[in-house]
């Protein structure tokens, strides 16, 4: 059965499996999440469940009726949509209902492989050293400001202009990025333990599905 749960990215140091090799391990905190909606085809064109996760102070007045309409004191703060088959629908038929708190034991278990998905750390205007891993320039025969320089962009008449796409300085970071087959090592009543690293910084907020 597919599995759908938010978190943030809590810690991430290094474990042991029973065989003694070492391995990089993240743990994700899933701690509240709530079942906000459910979609139907019928309805809405489409089937998909809405889950929030965190809290907070502060929330948008639409985000209140929400949590309102499914009965949610919690004011939680990261809202997102999966998109599920008909055939999820009729598995948890009577076991999901909406306002009920979403636990990681209800849909993963160790050994499963999770796709995790969230925005990567921002890195600020970047050279293109450091953005594309260019080699820069030489290091001897008089050099003394290109080093580090992209060389030349031209690409003289034909087509007379940059071409879209090229690889230059520019903002690096701060993009969607999904890591997929990451093994659930241990699951939590409050989280989840994957092998692996996500993407993010601390308490970044996260989406998990199997």
């Amino acid at each position: 059965m597919s599995g759908f749960i938010l978190g943030e990215k809590l810690e991430q140091y290094q474990s042991f499996t029973p065989d003694g090799e070492r391995i990089p391990v993240t743990f994700i905190r899933t701690k509240p999440c709530y079942l906000i909606e459910m979609k139907s085809q019928d309805k809405h064109g489409f089937n998909a469940i809405k889950l929030g996760f965190g809290q907070t102070k502060n929330i948008s007045k639409p985000q209140q009726g929400e949590l309102k309409k499914a009965g949610i004191k919690t004011t939680l703060h990261f809202f997102r949509e999966f998109r599920v088959d008909p055939s999820f629908a009729k598995v948890t038929d009577g076991k999901l209902k909406i306002g009920d708190e979403i636990k990681p034991e209800g849909f993963f278990k160790v050994g499963d492989l999770v796709q995790v998905s969230g925005i990567s750390k921002g890195k600020g205007f970047q050279g293109v050293v450091k953005r594309h891993h260019f080699r820069g320039g030489p290091r001897t025969h008089g050099q003394s400001h290109g080093e580090r320089a992209p060389g030349s962009i031209g690409s003289t008449t034909t087509p007379g202009r940059v071409n879209r796409g090229k690889r230059m300085a520019g903002r690096m970071g701060g993009e969607r990025i999904t890591i997929k087959n990451l093994k659930i090592i241990e699951v939590k009543d409050d989280g989840l333990l994957v092998k692996g690293l996500v993407p993010g910084g601390r308490h970044g907020l996260l989406e998990i599905k199997n």
